[in-house]
Order: C-alpha cells, then structure tokens, then sequence
C-alpha cells in the first residue's frame, strides 16, 4: 500500500472542513468584494492542499521505500504537523487583528516550503537511507520514517494545520449571508476533490512531481496575493473568545472520529485494491469518492440547520456505523461490480469507488461538522478540535497495519470499526435505540462465513491465505492441478507451470558474468528465480522481498531445503539498494507488474544508477520485463533510461513462449567484448552443465541464441523520447495503457520488438575472433524469430493431432533457417513419436520431413528407421 492511501482523505477533511463559525469572534461584516472572491480562494486552497499530499506521500514513498512502516510512519508524521499547527496556531490566530492577513501568511509559508521541499524531500532521502542502514529493526525504521516527514515538512504542515482557524474567523464575517457559509464550506472541499482528479490525472502526468509542486505552489501565491489584497485593515474583537478547555467527551469523540475515519479509509482502499487495478488513477478515484462524499455530508448538515445535540450526534453516529457495516456487505459484490463494468476503465473504478465510500463519508462529513462546532462553542475556536482530531489520525496508520489487518485480517476489522462508533454514542436512554439496528447488522454480519476476495478457476481450490497490511497472498491450485501464487487477488507472481522459465531468469545474466560469486536478487515471488542461482557452483544468493506474505508462502513452490542456502531479506528494494554497502557481481531484478501502483519507481533511471554503484568490477544488471504487461511507450521509456545509465547494455529473451514473453535488460558496469571461448569453456563444466542443460542451454549457441539486440539497436528501437524517472515516472503515469495491455494478445509487443530490431552479431562478438560461429547464430536468431511468428498465428489452444497438423508445417521451415535451433527440433521429435503410436505412415512423412530440413542431425533418421523396422 502507497503511503497516499493511508493519509490523504482524512488529511483533507480536516484541512478543508469548515463548520460554521459561531458569534464569539466578531469582525467586521465581510464586503461585497470579499465575499466574492472568498469562494475561489477557499477553492484553489482546498485544491492545493490534496495536490501537496499527493506529490509528498509519493516524495516520501521514493526517499523511505514502500515498507509498511516506512507508509505508516510518513502518514503519522504528516498528521503530526497538522495537529501540532493547528494547537499551537490556535491561540496567535484567534487574537490577530486582521484574519485576511494570517491566512495570506500561512498561504505563503505553505507554498515557500512546497518549492523547497522539490530539493529537500529527495536529499533527506538519500542521506536517511545509509543512516538507517539496509536492514534496520522495525522501530528504528518506524522512528525514523516518522521524524523525516515530521520534520521536513514541519512549517508547510504546521501551517496547514493553522489555515483552519484562520478560514472559520473569515467566514465569520460573512454570517449575515448564510449561503455565503456554506458555499465556502462546499467549495473548499470541491477544490479538494479537483485537486486529488486534477493532481493524479492532468498536473503530474504532465509536468512530474518538481513541475506540479511550482503549479501548486503557485496556487498558494495567488491565494496569499488575493487574501492579502482584500484585508479591508485591522478588525476589533467585539467579544472575547473564549478559552474554556473542551470536555472531556467531546475530545474523546474527536480523537477517536479521527482515528476510526483513518483506519475505515486504509482498511476500504486495502480491500478495494484486491478487485481494482490499483494504478495512481484507482486510488485518486478513491479519494474523490472520499472527499465527495465529506463535502456533501458536511454541506447537508449545514442546511439541515447545523444541529449539535446529542440527538443529532447520536443518529449520525449511528448512521456511520450502519453505512460502514453496508459496505462491508457489499464487499463480496465488488467483484462483480468491477468486471461487469470493466469495458468503462477508470469509470468503473470510480463507479466503486463511490458505493464504498460514498454514504459513509458523507455521513462522517456531516459528524465532523457537528463535533467541530460543539468544539467551536466551547473555546469560540476550532484549532483544539482540528488538533485533536488529527491526533487521532496519526495514531490510525500503525493500530490499523500492525493490529487490526493482522490479528482480524480486512474485512472483519471493518466491521469493528463500525462497532467502536457504537461505544461513542451519547450516554442517553436513547443510545439503545441508536444503537439497535447497526448492532443487529453487525451481529448477521458476523453470523455469516467472512467472505473472500480472492477468486478461484472452475475446479481450483484455495490453499493457503497470508494477508497483512500490505498485500493479500494466496495459494491457488486451477482446474489442471497448477498451483500459482496471486498477490491482492489479481496478480500472479509465478508458479508451478513457470518453474523452468523461473529458472532460466536467474541462469542467464549469472552465465553470462565469467566468475559470478555473490548474487543480489530484487523482488523474489514463488522463490523459484532465486533458487535458481544456487544452482551454480560457489554462487552465495541472496534476495530482497517487499512482502512478508509472499516470503512465507515461498515453501508451497520452492524445496524448503533450497531456500536455507539463500538469504532472504524483507525490504523495499529501492531503498535497499542506496542503503547496501555490498558489491555484488549480478544484480537481477524480477519482473514487477508497471501498472501497479509503486512498480514504476523500480524502473527509473536514479534506481538504475544506484544499482551500478553496488556492481562489483565486471558485474552485470539484470532487469527483467514483462512484455505482456506492457505496452510500447512505457517499453521504449524504460529502455531510454537504461542505456543513459547504461550505454553498453543489450536486450535478451527468456523463452520463445508467446504466452508470457519477457525481455531482460542486461547492463555491464564495465565496457568489454564477450569471450566466446571462456564462455563455451564454462559452460563444458560437469557442475555447470549439470545445472543448465536441463533447462535449455546445451551449447553456447543456445544461450546466445537468447540475445535480441545492442545498444545501437536498442537506441533505434527505442528511438527520441521521456525516460522514467524519479521526477518524472513516466510508467506509472502511463498506467492506464498498460492495464489496457493486459487485454491484447499477450505476444503483441513482443512480435513488434522483434519486426522492428534488427539483431546485429557485430555488437555482441568479434568477428575475428568468432570463426564461422556468427554465421550460424544469425541462422539461429532468424529461426528463432520465425518460431515465435509461428506460436503467435497458432489460434486457440489445439491439442493432439490439431496440433501437429497446425504447428508441423511452420516448425519444419523453421529448423530449414536453423538446423540448430533445438526449440523447433525437439517438438518435432515429439509430434512423430506421438504419431507412430496412431499413424505410421504420417510419423514417416513427418520424419522425413525433418531429415531434410536438419540433414546434419541423427535423431529423426534412427527414429525413421525404427518406426520403418517395426511389425
């Protein structure tokens, strides 16, 4: 979960909320030309106020890595400033002569520190990393994610937390006109929800982070500018406020609203992302649902009169409690809900978005209005009330993650969320009544079997569940016996059927390296890639997990015994990485999915460049990609930035599968030509040989034939363009195409890489020194390629006889390009076998067929004459 999930809606709701003011500060009545513009001015503050958070929670994801306590301590910092403004601006606000001019200042400050924060944020980062070190203890990593945040950003979010106070005593000039009041209220929560649209979908796709934080800093200008300039001079308290301390109850409702509205969004977005695509644009979709919802509940309030007793209080308590415990019914729907309307791309996404969040936000919108104003009467103030309830909110992140998901797992923690509403309710006869119909719902709720969002094939089981505050993993076994492993109920890490594809990913950059001895591995699945690496003799492994969960289901793929000769360590790989102070000879990242929310930053440039440091001399970069996953742009994006860090890097495939092709980026630290007579020589050895030949990789030829292009190659093929960075990470903003990539055929890209590079041996070997081995590799390039042609135009899924008669023809003129080419030879060998058993005279034919398109090989001939031999 990205550290904007935890934090952004309730940040907002108590940065953008505002009550009505009540008669204990009076100013001068507001003028015509004030109350004018005060509506765009709230607006463009709500607007910049989401903007900031969006933009720093991704800062912060990026400097602190995408651990769950690295999140969780972000969000609590942020929390902390706003609560700690809103305490300590409370008094200094309420006393100012002139309310116009502290919130031009607090504008001012806010926008200030948003464009130094382009530098700092970046810079704190790299210098938190190596303090902490790579693999710190959770409350060292939980301290230190907390005071970064708090700290950095202590002046923008401290004034932030003041803006509040500030805003209600200028719409308490403007009480004469009621409409006026709640206008403003209307349109500061708006301009939040078209900050979060606006931010995520136009601002940041456009300019990148740096670029968005000068657009939102200058919305903070022209709010301080027009604030400044209408100040009509010094007003004069007709009354003081007063300064009596809120009671007791009312403050434990604050703090425990705050906390409860956190954990209801962190723990909804947790179990929305199981069935969503969980891109940037899913959870701006589920802000805006959020925020939507805050803003029409707190605007009916208000027309509803603004009533505060403990009537009021005790229905919308109730009614919260009620909603939150409709929402966990309907979680089971969600499902449905999404793939039915999955044609509508994000409109689906938000279309779920509001049946989740919609009613109960509104219904907290409208309780925190009235709980702010109960808090207003008493101090003739908000900014205790802001406080605490943001107090509330800081505490949220870690009681949800490190409690609630853990020991209730997601769904049933919603419901207790809903039932802790309940304690809240007023201490009145009425409570029973209040209280009634939410508790009988819970009580059916929990009767029921507590559903599951993981779906299962026709004819599969589940066999194992890991939830925990990051990610949902599970086991499943499909119809054929399969077992694959699936993270949030969408994507699929790996599996039984991938093993000898897993294994592949691991050998081929450590084969290509001349003495690998230590092996860094990023992003480990199933386990079976990291396995793989021990495979080789004197090769010491060692992995890096994000997800604990996924780590403790590795047994159900990998031998146990395996995975004690690796170590494993759970850790963001980005900040891993500019945390180690290890050299490693191979670096091998996996495949991560770019549409997820996160994996774009695995594929920037400064990531990149913070992995050479870690090479060793000779050591070589291997990041793999899923070309079934992608689509064009984000492709030549990634491999622009590889080559800037690069510039000797080359482009491999795995398998010639067509169903789940890969490319692997493969990047020397250091400039060199590939010893061709080193490489056939270690391949030759007993303890090698016994490793890879199994896997495919018999000859020399077999793992060149792997190769796709050079760097010169590459440059063409990926032609001018954006890189993915840190700034600008162009993969994640491009999320929705490669979401749309998932429903193409999976071979797609793959057939326009190869149509559109022209494999050069020239860039991988030197030809003086090859003898005629370039020659027949171009043979086996050319076969290769053809082969996949051949898989692509393959149509349905034929077996037996279909098959043969489908696949025979194409496989036969593949081997003609490439007698060697043992992926057309070996299938080949299959099919005759096959039909001797039913059809001799056609096994024949088949077999004849292959003589002659591979004259130089046995095999087909002694199995011509054997068939031919038989009775």
């Amino acid at each position: 979960m990205n550290a904007d999930r935890a934090s952004t809606a309730a940040t907002d709701l108590n940065d953008c909320t505002i009550p009505p003011a009540s008669a204990a500060v009076a100013i001068r009545p507001a003028s015509r030309r004030q109350r004018l513009f005060l509506l765009p001015i709230m607006a463009a503050s709500g607007f910049a106020g989401l903007g900031y958070e969006i933009v720093w929670t991704r800062q912060f994801a990026l400097a602190l890595g995408t651990e769950m306590m690295a999140v969780l301590g972000a969000v609590s910092g942020f929390f902390a400033g706003l609560a700690l403004g809103a305490f300590l601006l409370d008094g200094p606000i309420r006393r100012a002569s002139s309310p116009w001019r502290v919130y031009a200042a607090l504008e001012a400050i806010i926008g200030v520190w948003g464009i130094l924060c382009i530098w700092l944020l970046p810079v704190a980062g790299r210098i938190l990393a190596p303090l902490i070190g790579a693999e710190p203890a959770l409350p060292v990593l939980w301290g230190a994610s907390f005071a970064l945040p708090t700290l950095i950003l202590a002046p923008a979010t401290i004034a932030m937390g003041g803006t509040l106070t500030a805003i209600e005593r200028i719409v308490s000039g403007a009480r004469s006109n009621e409409r006026v009041s709640a206008g403003v209220y209307g349109a500061n929560t708006a301009g939040a929800v078209a900050g979060a649209l606006v931010s995520a979908f136009v601002i940041l796709p456009a300019i990148g982070l740096a670029g968005t934080q000068i657009v939102l800093a200058a919305v903070n200008a022209a709010c301080a500018l027009a604030a400044w300039l209408l100040d009509a001079g010094p007003t004069v308290n007709r009354e003081s406020a007063r300064s009596g301390a809120v009671p007791t109850r009312l403050a434990v409702t604050l703090f425990a609203t705050g906390l409860l509205g956190i954990a209801f969004e962190m723990l909804v977005v947790r179990l929305a992302v199981q069935v969503l695509q969980d891109t940037i644009y899913t959870f701006a979709g589920l802000l805006a649902a959020y925020l939507l919802g805050v803003a029409l509940g707190g605007l009916a309030w208000q027309r509803a009169g603004s009533r505060t007793s403990d009537t009021s209080l005790g229905w919308l308590l109730a009614g919260v409690a009620l909603s939150i415990l409709a929402t966990a019914a309907l979680a089971p729907a969600i499902t449905g809900i999404a793939e039915a309307a999955a044609d509508q791309g994000l409109a689906s996404e938000i279309a779920v978005a509001l049946a989740l969040f919609l009613v109960p936000s509104a219904l907290m919108g409208a309780t925190f209005g009235l709980l702010l104003q109960r808090g207003h009467d008493r101090r003739g103030t908000l900014g205790y009330a802001v406080g605490i309830n943001a107090a509330g909110a800081c505490v949220a992140p870690l009681l949800t993650a490190q409690i609630l998901i853990p020991w209730l797992g997601t769904w049933l923690a919603i419901v207790v969320v809903a039932l802790a509403y309940l304690v809240l309710l007023p201490l009145r006869r009425a409570t029973i009544v209040w209280g009634a119909a939410p508790a009988l719902a819970a009580a059916v709720l929990l009767l029921r079997p507590m559903p599951s969002m993981i779906r299962i094939p026709a004819g599969g089981s589940l066999l194992a569940v890991r939830e925990g505050p990051m990610a949902t993993a599970s086991v499943v076994d499909d119809a054929s016996g399969a077992k694959y492993l699936e993270v949030n109920g969408r994507f699929r890490m790996g599996g039984t059927s991938s093993m000898r594809s897993d294994y592949r990913q691991a050998l081929l950059p450590l084969l290509l390296h001349p003495a690998p001895r230590q092996a860094l591995f990023l992003g480990l699945g199933t386990g079976a890639t990291l396995v793989g690496g021990t495979k080789l003799p004197s090769v010491s492994v060692h992995g890096v997990e994000l997800s604990q969960e996924v780590v403790d289901l590795m047994p159900r793929f990998v031998d146990p015994q395996d995975l004690q000769r690796t170590r494993i360590t759970v850790a963001d790989a980005r900040r891993y990485i500019v945390a180690d102070t290890a050299l490693h000879d191979v670096i091998i990242a996996d495949l991560f999915h770019p549409a997820l929310d996160g994996s774009g930053a695995l594929y920037t440039r400064e990531h990149f460049e913070a992995i050479r440091r870690r090479l060793a001399p000779q050591g070589i970069f291997c990041q793999w990609l899923p070309l079934y996953q992608l689509d064009a742009p984000s492709l030549h994006a990634i491999i622009r930035s590889f080559l800037s860090v690069y510039p000797e890097g080359s482009a491999w495939l795995n398998h010639y599968s067509v169903r789940t092709p890969m490319l692997a980026l493969i990047g020397p630290r250091d400039a060199g030509s590939l010893d061709l007579a080193a490489l056939r020589t270690r391949l030759d050895t007993p303890a090698v040989a016994a490793a890879i030949r199994p896997l495919g990789f018999e000859s020399a030829l077999d793992l060149l034939g792997q190769y796709l292009a050079g760097p010169r190659a590459l440059s063409h093929f990926s032609g001018a363009g954006p890189m993915n960075t840190d700034d600008f990470p162009f993969v994640t903003f491009d999320a929705e195409r490669n979401v749309r990539a998932l429903s193409a055929p999976p071979w797609s890209l793959l057939l326009d890489t190869i149509r559109s590079i022209r494999t050069d041996p020239e860039e991988l070997l030197e030809a003086s020194r090859s003898g005629d081995f370039p020659r027949r590799l171009a043979s086996y390039w050319a076969a290769r390629n053809r082969f996949i042609e051949a898989g692509a135009a393959l149509r349905g899924e034929p077996r037996g006889r279909a098959l043969i008669d489908a696949a025979a023809p194409e496989l036969i003129e593949t081997l003609r390009l490439s007698p060697e080419f043992d992926p057309a030879y070996r299938p080949l060998l299959g099919m005759a076998q096959a039909l001797a058993a039913s059809d001799r005279p056609a096994a024949r034919r088949l077999l004849k067929a292959i003589t002659s398109a591979a004259p130089g090989r046995e095999e087909a001939g002694q199995m011509l004459k054997q068939i031919s031999a038989a009775p």
